[in-house]
């Protein structure tokens, strides 16, 4: 069957971002070594110090610190200047606050990744500078291209914005200055199939999608072919502000199911989840971290960033330091 212009752009763009996304160890294909975790409830990097850019992996261009904040910027063909947290989160609310390039077909972006390549994103492509985009994946899976949602914002590429994910075992919500623009629930994708759900790195670039190399239909996604004669493009990234809903020195996979049921915690340091916690009291405690988190350090509404977890009268429990049992 002939695929449209509009569902070949969708596919080719998707096929790209998958390339830009990569694994050293899938855990659901062999044994992994564990991952490194965030071992506190919070975390702040402000990059107008430079010494924020020392607790972040860099790769394919230099990122620099300026008194907007780090600095990615693309001269020519082949850059696509990315940071990574050097740790992983299980679970939890990140904000970026971030002012997008401009320049036709480059694509600003921030995700949270896993191993077994869970994947939570948002993309402001700069060729359309009223809007940004979100989109999901589980496990990779790429049999479907209908995930993404476009969310209007005003000026991204002009004025800084923050960008907010709130990922919990029940849901995730996308959230632009601090109000919800889009909420998964855990059910709807793929009756978890499709859910993000494993510890997580940070990861922030930019790349161009209208890269004259890249195929028609990711050049048609991105908006048009990018003229680097009007380089640099240039995103700037002013603070990451992190909480971790689940504290610990390492996540590691017991099987190779990808269920964050399989998810051990090890040296939790922040008290939960805790030997035989059940799910009910495992929520009640989120929520009221959370809560507490938001009115002294994040701008981010109570609302959007609290964790919430339909239990439906389960209370199962946690053996060992095993997450507590999928129940949502």
């Amino acid at each position: 069957m002939k695929l449209s212009l509009e569902a070949a752009a969708i596919l080719a763009a998707a096929q790209l971002s998958a390339a830009q996304t990569y694994t050293s160890c899938n855990p659901t294909e062999k044994t992994c070594p564990a991952d490194t975790g965030l071992a506190q409830w919070s975390y702040f990097s402000d990059f107008t110090d430079a010494s924020a850019l020392e607790h972040w992996n860099i790769t394919a261009a230099p990122v620099t610190t300026t008194t907007e904040g780090a600095k990615f910027t693309i001269n020519k063909e082949g850059q696509a200047p990315t940071i990574a947290s050097e740790f992983y989160i299980f679970f939890g609310h990140v904000d970026v606050k971030m002012k997008a390039s401009a320049g036709t077909g480059i694509i600003s972006t921030y995700m949270l990744l896993s191993d077994d390549l869970d994947e939570i994103d948002w993309e402001q492509i700069s060729t359309y500078p009223t809007s940004i985009q979100t989109d999901y994946f589980g496990k990779g899976n790429t049999t479907a291209y209908d995930r993404d949602t476009t969310v209007p914002v005003i000026n991204p590429e002009t004025e800084f914005h923050t960008y907010s994910l709130d990922w919990t075992p029940s849901r995730i919500n996308w959230l632009l200055d601090g109000e919800v623009v889009r909420t998964l629930n855990y059910h709807d994708a793929v009756d978890g199939y499709n859910y993000p759900q494993t510890p997580c790195r940070i990861k922030i670039g930019i790349w161009a999608g209208g890269d004259p190399s890249n195929g028609e239909g990711t050049i048609e996604w991105a908006g048009g072919v990018t003229d680097y004669s009007a380089a640099p493009f240039t995103m700037y990234v002013e603070s990451v502000n992190v909480t971790n809903y689940y504290p610990a020195s390492s996540y590691t996979y017991t099987d190779k199911t990808g269920a964050y049921t399989s998810i051990k915690l090890s040296n939790s340091t922040e008290g939960f989840p805790s030997n035989s916690v059940s799910v009910k009291s495992a929520n009640s405690n989120i929520n009221s971290s959370v809560t507490s988190f938001d009115a002294s350090k994040s701008n981010a509404s109570t609302s959007g960033a609290t964790a919430s977890a339909s239990t439906s009268g389960n209370t199962a429990s946690a053996s060992s330091s095993l997450f507590t049992p999928r129940c949502f």
